[in-house]
């Protein structure tokens, strides 16, 4: 029989036993292995109903869990947000606390714990809530059982249980204990959009005063005791291997502690950062001759042109390519030109390691703390519970720390010395070895009827496969989906389409980049779509809208482009503007490009923005991140790319590869449409556009097509 003064279903035993094993806190999930010296001694009692989310103690403290890398993108911010809308909790009354790997915290996008392809808030938008209000319920429930009331008589107000009488509250802190005892019920209601507090606002970013006070610890910040600093000399031909090399100078340098192979090449290990560096410079190393010397950018062009002809793996085919090219009016063949991309993260690429003879710790800004985890394991032979991976603020990723090539170097460089190593990487290593966005070539073809009407589409993207190294389980019937993203999913109802991939590796390393397939397919896409306009005597967006009839969401912001950004009204003289519209990631954002040519240069002096993205989170961080997107993407369409030479890679800093400078960038408005839909990706969603825009408004300049990315103006 249930005891009256606690409520049903819990005894006065039951609760002092709960009570004296909490000591003090309710941790509402599965506490892992890994994590066995922390775990509070209440998680048997709350593993009934899992939530890995959430930690409740009875001094008030809230903790939750971050299971994505904060990256600058705010989702330190905008992923509590979700779950604190639900649990009824402002973020000043929260902490954020990185999660360490398992597979409660698997972005089911990704099918693994890691952060890319503009996936955390689509991943956490039903999960995060529900968790929130799965601890709120419980919560309630431990309240009314308190005070012996039905559980409608309570609501949860900023962290606290309210009674209807307005006079009865307790604090979360307050209900630990009791709740600890209950059986969370996974049978929740979400709160109804006109009731949120949180979503939808703009509350300050968690990350931010961290980084403003300089306390937050980005990867090169991590220390401790014992550490050792080291840094790697690489072959700089790819694919060459170290043959030799002498030490003695190196050893001389004071601060250096050893010199020894790994891997990749030849360990420095020194007391400091500098001692380290400086100790690679005195080293003398001999390579062994590598075929990669052959590795040049003509050739690699070349390799590609080869596949613009021949068969190719379909991606997409609906109707009769030939036959309506065939009836067609008037028809246009071209051939695009992407070029190699560097990811040039702000934070050099780096980790820590401490391995020890029955443990391995990480302290690494990843966004792939699984992969990191396995490698370690794999390494190091300890069991997977015997790693733990701490995840840093992250200074830059645009999917180069989805890559694993550093995390295994300190990991064998602490093994080896027996000591906690921090890996270190300088901006001549970040250009020298990347793993780059691939060169592309793409041949399209397209037909318009009489009437103007674009009939037949023929798309073929030639290119490495990135897949083939990072995920080859994925490539079906020969295609890579990475590769035509943004070719075979393009939006436009084209009676006769087909869309194929002809792979065609090279030595050029290569891996995923901000944007994706995206950044290469939409550049293609849209400078076709305006040269069809243009034969056909036709509007950019006429013709567009023409192909989005069955398509409201595009059509909506291409109503918005000719109202709000009045596209039809003359630019000022000497400028023209040019149009793109990109949907990924579950979002869609048309941007258009006022552009000018001074000093036989291009000038971008305003880009305006129209954003569909679903339900927005946080505003304020998707107009930082459209901000942010075309900033980057500008710097790849305009300023630079990776070339090679000899085997060697041309650029190794920013002065062969510049970045948009502060006076560049584009006076940019972003005007986000109102939506019902649940949340698209916005992180990488204004990479892809923006290249295609500015070439676009190129074209009304010159009056001739713009097809390589970087831009280069045709001859006057």
């Amino acid at each position: 029989m249930a005891d009256a003064k606690h409520g049903p279903g819990m005894t006065r035993r039951a609760l002092l036993k709960v009570g004296l094993a909490a000591g003090g806190g309710l941790a509402l999930g599965v506490w892992l292995s890994a994590d066995a010296e922390t775990r509070p001694a209440a998680s048997a009692a709350t593993e009934v109903e899992p939530n890995a989310w959430i930690r409740l103690l009875a001094d008030g403290r809230i903790e939750l869990m971050l299971a994505r890398s904060e990256m600058g993108q705010g989702v330190m911010t905008a992923l509590p947000m979700l779950i604190a809308e639900e649990l009824e909790v402002g973020l000043d009354q929260v902490e954020v606390v990185a999660a360490p790997v398992a597979p409660a915290y698997e972005n089911a996008l990704l099918g693994e714990q890691a952060t890319g392809q503009s996936t955390s808030v689509r991943d956490g938008w039903l999960k995060l809530r529900e968790a929130g209000a799965v601890a709120r319920t419980l919560l309630i429930q431990a309240a009314a059982s308190v005070w012996q009331v039905q559980v409608s008589e309570c609501r949860a107000h900023r962290g606290s249980v309210h009674h209807s009488d307005g006079i009865r509250r307790l604090s979360y802190g307050a209900l630990v204990e009791v709740a600890a005892g209950l059986e969370p019920d996974t049978r929740v209601a979400l709160k109804s959009p006109e009731s949120w507090q949180l979503i939808g606002t703009s509350p300050q970013r968690l990350d931010v005063p961290a980084k403003v006070l300089g306390r937050a610890d980005f990867g090169l910040d991590i220390r401790l005791p014992g550490l050792r600093f080291a840094t790697i000399y690489r072959c700089p031909v790819l694919g060459a291997w170290v043959q030799g090399w002498r030490d003695a100078a190196a050893l001389e340098v004071p601060g250096v502690r050893d010199v020894f192979a790994v891997h990749s090449g030849i360990a420095v290990l020194a007391d400091s950062t500098w001692a380290a560096l400086e100790g690679r410079e005195k080293l003398e190393v001999s390579c062994r001759p590598s075929g990669n010397r052959r590795l040049e950018t003509p050739r690699i062009e070349a390799r590609l042109q080869i596949g613009l002809k021949g068969r190719s793996a379909v991606a997409r085919k609906h109707g009769n390519v030939s036959r309506a090219l065939a009836k067609a009016a008037q028809e246009i063949e071209a051939v695009y030109q992407v070029g190699f991309q560097p990811h040039v993260c702000m934070e050099p690429m780096t980790c820590t390691a401490e391995v020890r003879a029955d443990a391995c710790v990480l302290h690494v800004p990843t966004q792939a703390q699984e992969a990191a985890r396995a490698l370690a394991c794999q390494i190091t032979g300890l069991e997977p519970e015997r790693v733990r991976v701490h995840t840093t603020f992250v200074g830059g990723g645009y999917g180069r720390r989805l890559e694993q090539d550093f995390v295994a170097d300190a990991v064998e460089l602490s093994q080896a010395a027996r000591c906690p190593v921090q890996l270190i990487w300088t901006r001549e290593d970040d250009f020298r070895h990347d793993d780059f966005r691939p060169m592309t070539l793409h041949r399209l073809r397209g037909g318009v009827d009489d009437q103007g009407r674009v009939r037949a589409w023929f798309h073929r993207v030639v290119g490495p496969s990135v897949l083939a190294r990072v995920a080859p389980e994925r490539i079906r019937d020969g295609i890579d989906d990475a590769m035509v993203e943004g070719a075979a999913d393009i939006p436009y109802a084209i009676p006769a389409a087909r869309v194929e991939y002809r792979r065609a590796d090279t030595p050029a390393p290569i891996g995923l980049w901000r944007g994706g397939g995206y950044t290469h397919n939409s550049f293609a896409v849209e400078c076709f779509l305006d040269e069809l306009a243009g034969l056909a005597g036709q509007d950019p967006i006429a013709m567009r809208r023409q192909l989005l009839a069955e398509s409201p969401r595009q059509l909506k912001l291409l109503d918005h482009v000719e109202g709000r950004f009045a596209w039809g009204e003359e630019p000022p003289a000497g400028r023209a503007r040019g149009l793109a519209l990109v949907s990924a990631f579950g979002s869609h954002i048309a941007q258009v490009a006022e552009v000018s040519i001074q000093d036989a240069s291009v000038r971008v002096h305003r880009v305006q923005c129209a954003v569909d993205c679903g339900s927005v989170v946080h505003p304020e961080i998707v107009r930082s991140q459209i901000l942010s997107g075309i900033a980057f993407g500008l710097t790849a369409a305009l300023k630079g790319e990776i070339t090679f030479t000899d085997g060697q890679v041309d650029q190794l800093g920013f002065d062969t590869y510049p970045l948009l400078r502060f006076d560049e960038m584009p006076e940019v408005a972003v005007d986000i449409l109102p939506s019902v839909a649940e949340p698209g990706g916005v992180s990488g969603l204004a990479v892809p556009g923006i290249g295609p825009a500015v070439a676009n408004a190129v074209r009304v300049l010159t009056g001739q097509p713009i097809r390589a990315l970087p831009i280069r103006l045709p001859p006057s």
